[in-house]
């Protein structure tokens, strides 16, 4: 079985993932017998799980996160996306950190840091008698650093940055993106609190706290620095919010400590040193065809799906190659895995529900709920098998009635950029972008698509016209053709939703994910500050553990465009 990929698939596997003279199906292969590996070491027959692992990827059901597709199989290959690495409020500790971020990036990973616990700008220094030159000085030393260390040998480090609501430098934090040129290796996210979102609700002041010794080191207006957040987002997109109360109450090892940050794309929470391995399930792969072209979900297919799946990313833990002591010690306390979906959008499309509708947030909840109930059941049978994870004893499921599970967690929503590509699927649960678009990936190359699934939507309709056709072509929409309401409810992209049915969805997915999710709020160029004020509290009130918003053109260079019109390689997704 060999797998059958779009245009736009195979010109992302060539210029990133393929070894020389490396087929898709090689690379496949090369997968799956590196982490079939693992199934010797607990009695079990590699060769067999290596076929089944193979089927399952070559078959695009599910794919692993891209150091897994890079590195498996390669000396000392490292398999993990997410690191998140502790910074202390010391020099010696600063560039620790920076020098195990260098590595980290250097096999593939991306990072994420709380910069909360240095002292602000300004203040003290006893051991030199100097001023400290507060978090975001350093954080620029390590954007610096990070655009020289090539990652992988195939793209750039990507890093996260989060700083507390009540950090004194907190105002510098939020605006230090109104200049464009700098810290463009991060992604930066405020550490909000419920306490500070409840002052924002009643008007009060709120305490900026000096992390050196506890002390205020101001009051202000916590309404002052909520405007501020949106002013911000709205300009540029950043910062987005973590809601570190929220994130920290589904912490299923609290006795390890509490979580201050989560990967680049703020989607894995992980505590000092853990890292974490993802992969995603193709749901698009997951139908079962009744009736001639009607077609069903197919939930034990998806049952199957999930449970190869798990034992999959729980064997990347054991044959992975870590790039610090600290973070293979810090892992295996927790074996903590991340299975989340893609083509939730394709899905939706082809069983006719607008990505708008109720009828698709309570899908995106089932099929959620499902996946993490089947997860954490194989995991607790291979904790049965293999041993749990370390620190069950001490964590939250013994007294859920939990007597062994392997991972102590098992799902997460991640973006999927570039493995939805290869799986020929939308990314994440995020609705269509653009019917067409144009994607500008790796060296600034400019990589079209036209979605597969919506022109066999619309030719199954009898609706597929040369008009249709220059229509998605040009603007990536149908919204301004004279076609029925529904079809244009249903095939609806992403400005043209409501920012309150992102956040459903958002809300329906975090619900049954024990991890976070990835997921930005697009809103057109109109968009008001309001607007992305109001996105914000309907995150915190539904209980998302992040959320970030994005606002058409509000940078100059943008990763998607609608249309495919101008670029000249252009392909079916």
């Amino acid at each position: 079985m060999e797998p059958v990929l779009t245009l736009e698939a195979n010109t992302v596997l060539k210029a990133r993932y393929l070894k020389d003279n490396e087929t898709a199906g090689e690379l496949f292969r090369r997968v799956a017998c590196h982490v079939a590996r693992a199934e010797s070491f607990y009695g079990c027959s590699s060769e067999a799980a290596g076929q089944e692992y193979y089927r399952l990827m070559a078959g695009l059901e599910f794919l692993p996160n891209s150091p897994t597709l890079f590195n498996a199989g390669k000396t000392n290959g490292q398999l993990a996306a997410c690191f998140v690495l502790p910074i202390g409020d010391s020099l010696a500790g600063i560039f620790e950190t920076l020098k195990n971020t260098a590595l980290i990036h250097q096999s593939g990973g991306g990072t994420g840091f709380s910069f909360s616990r240095l002292r602000p700008a300004g203040d003290t220094v006893n051991s030199t008698g100097g001023v400290a030159s507060g978090p975001v000085s350093f954080m620029e030393i390590y954007d610096a650093a990070t655009q020289i260390v090539k990652q992988g040998a195939a793209r750039r480090g990507a890093n996260m940055a989060i700083l507390r609501i009540d950090h004194p430098d907190i105002r510098q934090f939020i605006t230090v993106k109104r200049k464009r040129d700098i810290l463009n290796n991060f992604n930066l996210s405020v550490g909000i609190t419920d306490q500070f979102m409840q002052a924002v609700k009643k008007g009060d002041d709120y305490s900026l706290v000096n992390p050196r010794d506890n002390t205020i080191a101001e009051r202000v207006a916590a309404r002052e620095l909520f405007d501020l957040l949106a002013e911000m987002a709205w300009e540029n997109g950043e910062p987005g919010l973590f809601f570190l109360d929220a994130v920290n109450r589904a912490n299923p090892t609290p006795a390890l400590g509490e979580f201050e940050a989560p990967n680049p794309c703020s989607e894995q929470p992980l505590l000092p040193y853990e890292s974490c391995v993802l992969g995603s399930i193709n749901l698009t792969k997951m139908l079962l065809p009744v009736d001639g072209e009607k077609v069903v979900f197919d939930y034990e297919k998806l049952r199957r799906t999930v449970r190869l799946a798990v034992r999959f990313l729980d064997n990347v833990i054991d044959v992975n190659n870590y790039p610090l002591p600290e973070v293979e010690r810090a892992t295996g306390l927790t074996r903590k895995i991340g299975l989340g979906i893609m083509g939730l959008s394709d899905l939706f499309i082809r069983f006719n529900i607008p990505y708008a509708s109720q009828q698709a947030v309570d899908m995106t909840a089932s099929i959620m709920h499902f996946i993490t109930e089947e997860a954490r059941r194989i995991s607790s049978e291979l904790g049965e098998a293999r041993g749990s994870f370390p620190e069950f004893a001490n964590s939250i499921y013994p007294k859920l009635g939990f007597k062994t599970l392997r991972n102590a967690t098992v799902t997460t929503i991640a973006p999927t950029g570039s493995i939805s590509i290869i799986a020929g699927c939308s990314s994440g649960i995020e609705p269509l972008f653009g019917l067409a678009m144009t994607r500008r990936v790796l060296d600034g190359r400019l990589i079209a698509s036209v979605n597969q699934v919506v022109v066999d939507y619309l030719i199954k309709g009898n609706l597929w016209s040369d008009e249709v056709e220059a229509a998605i072509m040009g603007t990536g929409s149908v919204a301004g053709l004279n076609l029925p309401l529904p079809v244009k409810q249903t095939l609806a992209t992403a400005h043209e939703i409501s920012a309150e049915w992102h956040v459903a969805q958002l809300a329906a997915a975090q619900c049954h994910t024990d991890n976070g999710v990835s997921k930005t709020v697009n809103l057109p160029h109109n968009a008001t500050r309001e607007d992305v004020a109001n996105v914000f509290w309907r995150a915190f009130i539904n209980g998302c553990k992040g959320v970030t918003v994005y606002r058409d053109g509000s940078r100059d260079q943008q990763v998607l465009t609608q249309g495919a019109e101008a670029c000249e390689e252009c392909g079916s997704q």
